[in-house]
């Protein structure tokens, strides 16, 4: 059965007669009047091929859902006109299927119910019977059969934005839309989808304008990259072309030259993009010669247990550490013997599938999770509650909301350095704002901003405490890529003036790889456990750009990614490796 309404079939059987299907003719688009006008786009064209696959790349803020919703017809340009099929758009239609990033779901419907919402309405005249078919082929076609009676609330992340691409589908659009629909997810959820939707493109080959600010996800699905410049006045920039053979596998494109040049090619045009913001914000603050209060803990246990002998030398000692809930089933443990030492000064990346025990980790030595069995010494002291000398940046900010940015990082800033002056402890509160990218917004109050700006605020408090310890649990996973590798830059900055011991959470290889001294692989929960150990032998200072030219890169990712696809299937994939002879050897610094 074909789930198609006659008005598409006819615009289709038009479709050999236009040359260019989707078509934006000097488009411009702003909000507000007079001195409170804000021009988000400025002559924005271009011309799309039937069954093209385009992706739009940009800056957080640089219009690129502007201009979505104007290709979908939710809101009209100021100026220029955009045209599918050579008619105007003036209107929402359900030749558009539009994704945003988040799912926009009815909680009170299943995921049939949110379904046949569009098909109810796209195909009126078609049986009850039809109806429930055509939904399901939908339901079907994202890998959602299994959950087809369940509501919004008892689904993942990434089931819900299943639901939202079926709904899409079911309007049978001939444009697909994508707002940034994966940047939400967890990486191992948003590799499955972005195999589906690229599955789902093959079969039909519709044309798609994909938002995304992963060039590699742009690079895996589309025909063509385009980048957005910066705002205001946001334009179109230069034109990637994508002529790497489908289907493109992840794992297997690390290792194709062209797959390689381009990667770099986008990504260096895309730094240059930000090097020029970040230039333009820049006021030059330096940050003053002060040293923080040194905070005394309690005694340690280890010490009074008089279990202390060898583990002094080390500056961070995890020992055979584990962490067990209670559950109505029995003890549940997460983490099992979790044994790994620091040097002072090093970075440590740890990376593993989302539930594998990574937070719980982070969490155990901030002093806010009880540790189960084993113990953490942090120079010479046992780990025992939370302290300012080690500071935590979650992917959630913890801010209060009531205060502005430049009173939320105050809060630290005025414990740890008592001895300071007014003017030096507000001069480091504001260069590390500044350093976030917040110089113009530190008296905005918490409650007014992004959760993007509210996550800077708590990056340049944690910078600012001058910690011990730097406890990095995702801090950039709700920003978009072109920030994030912003933000990067500024932590490897501090990080080269202060050599700060620091562990990092990460789920993104090149964030692993760019900023540590050792990668630390965690298997998959429970029982989860230290899977290897990958020293990241490139010289500091690094930058993104030399890291894509460093001869070992591309073997540090390809390490990485073999290991994160062994344990995609969770505990099949130990099992797996078990069978094959292949052992899983736990590393330990030196």
């Amino acid at each position: 059965m074909h789930c198609r309404p006659p008005s598409l079939i006819r615009h289709r059987a038009e479709r050999g007669r236009i040359m260019t299907f989707l078509e934006l003719k000097n488009v411009s688009k702003g909000y507000g009047e007079g001195a409170v006008r804000s021009e988000v786009l400025s002559d924005i064209s271009l011309s799309v091929k039937e069954g093209e696959f385009i992706a739009i790349v940009g800056f957080s803020g640089s219009g690129k859902t502007t201009l979505m919703s104007l290709l979908a017809g939710l809101i009209r340009p100021d100026a220029g006109e955009i045209l599918v099929r050579g008619r105007p758009v003036t209107e929402p239609g359900p030749d558009r299927g539009l994704v945003f990033q988040s799912y926009s779901l009815m909680p009170w419907l299943t995921v049939q119910g949110n379904v046949a919402l569009a098909v109810d309405a796209v195909y009126p005249k078609m049986s009850k019977v039809e109806r429930t078919a055509c939904t399901r082929r939908y339901i079907d076609m994202v890998g959602l059969g299994h959950a087809i009676d369940r509501r919004p609330a008892e689904l993942s992340g990434g089931m819900r934005q299943r639901v939202s691409v079926a709904r899409a589908l079911a309007m049978n659009p001939d444009i697909l839309l994508l707002d940034e629909p994966l940047s939400a997810l967890d990486a191992l959820t948003r590799a499955k989808l972005q195999d589906e939707i690229e599955a789902i493109w093959e079969q039909d080959r519709k044309t798609v304008v994909l938002i995304t600010n992963d060039v590699d996800e742009a690079i895996l699905l589309a025909d063509r990259i385009i980048p957005l410049t910066p705002g205001p006045n946001a334009r179109l920039g230069r034109e990637f072309r994508v002529d790497i053979p489908r289907p493109r596998d992840r794992t297997a494109v690390n290792s194709d030259p062209h797959f390689k040049a381009l990667r770099h090619e986008v990504t260096g045009y895309l730094m240059d993009m930000a090097a020029e913001r970040e230039a333009a914000s820049d006021d030059g603050r330096t940050l003053p010669a002060i040293s923080p209060v040194v905070f005394e803990s309690r005694p340690p246990r280890a010490y009074r247990a008089a279990a202390a002998s060898g583990i002094q030398d080390r500056y961070v000692d995890f020992s055979q550490v584990s962490k067990v809930y209670p559950t109505p089933k029995g003890p549940l443990t997460v983490v099992e013997n979790f044994d790994l030492k620091l040097r002072k000064g090093e970075f440590i990346s740890l990376i593993g599938h989302s539930g594998c025990g990574k937070s719980t980790v982070l969490s155990m030595i901030a002093g806010l999770s009880e540790i189960s069995g084993g113990g953490i010494i942090l120079d010479g002291k046992e780990v025992y509650g939370a302290g300012p000398e080690r500071a935590v940046v979650f992917q959630a900010p913890s801010l209060m909301p009531w205060l502005t940015a430049r009173d939320n990082v105050a809060l630290g800033v005025d414990r740890v350095y008592p001895k300071a002056s007014a003017a030096e402890r507000r001069d480091i509160i504001e260069y590390y704002l500044t350093r976030v990218g917040l110089a113009d917004a530190m008296d905005k109050p918490a409650a007014a901003m992004s959760n993007g700006m509210r996550q800077r605020v708590g990056i340049a408090r944690a910078f600012a405490l001058s910690p011990k310890l730097l406890l990095l649990d995702e801090p950039f996973g709700m920003l978009d890529s072109l920030t994030r590798w912003s933000l990067q830059e500024v932590l490897m900055e501090v990080w080269k003036q202060t050599r700060v011991t620091a562990i990092c959470v990460t789920h993104d290889v090149d964030e692993a790889i760019l900023l540590a001294d050792r990668v630390v692989m965690m298997t998959n929960g429970p029982n989860a456990r230290i899977g290897n150990i990958m020293t990241v032998d490139i010289p500091r200072p690094r930058t993104r750009k030399a890291l894509l030219e460093h001869p070992k890169y591309y073997e540090y990712r390809s390490e990485l990614l073999g290991f994160l696809e062994e344990y995609e299937g969770g505990a099949h994939g130990q099992a797996a490796k078990a069978a094959s002879g292949t052992a899983v050897t736990t590393g330990k610094a030196a």
